[in-house]
């Protein structure tokens, strides 16, 4: 099992916006950055994540579960949508996207200010200066420290 932090300005996407999904179980669409996409790519069913709000109040407030492995992102191929590319095609859809669906919200958010004060997530992807990736591998002893925090 590999461990993940999925990251979302809440006016675009919100937990909210998870919790009223069908099933609580949302695509993650819309990624165009190639090294985001790869980490999607490799991800499996059953593999875990944070669910964090990026913006003004950043924090993790929830955990998912991959619940459906990469596949093509119909968003990029949709002129209408503001995540098309038009040089995606159905031979060549260059995006993906999996679906993820809530384990659980946490009780309290777990602040980007706490996380920082932690010396057992130094080195932590998220935490690292100019880290702007929006799927980001999150290794073992990290995801376990973030849930004693949360327990």
């Amino acid at each position: 099992m590999k461990y993940w932090l999925f990251k979302t300005e809440p006016g675009c996407f919100s937990l909210d916006d998870l919790i009223f999904s069908p099933n609580s179980t949302t695509s993650w669409d819309g990624v165009r950055n190639f090294q985001a996409r790869n980490l999607m790519r490799s991800m499996q069913v059953g593999d875990l994540g944070f669910f964090y709000h990026s913006g003004k109040n950043p924090h993790i407030a929830a955990l998912v579960e991959v619940v459906r492995e990469a596949y093509p992102d119909h968003t990029a191929q949709d002129p209408k949508n503001q995540h098309y590319d038009e040089k995606a095609t159905p031979e060549d859809p260059r995006w993906y996207m999996v679906d993820v669906k809530l384990v659980r919200k946490f009780a309290k958010p777990l602040p980007l200010s706490d996380l920082k004060k932690e010396a057992a997530l130094d080195g932590m992807e998220l935490l690292k200066r100019g880290s702007r990736l929006s799927v980001q591998p999150v290794e073992e002893e990290y995801y376990k420290h973030i849930m004693s925090m949360v327990e």
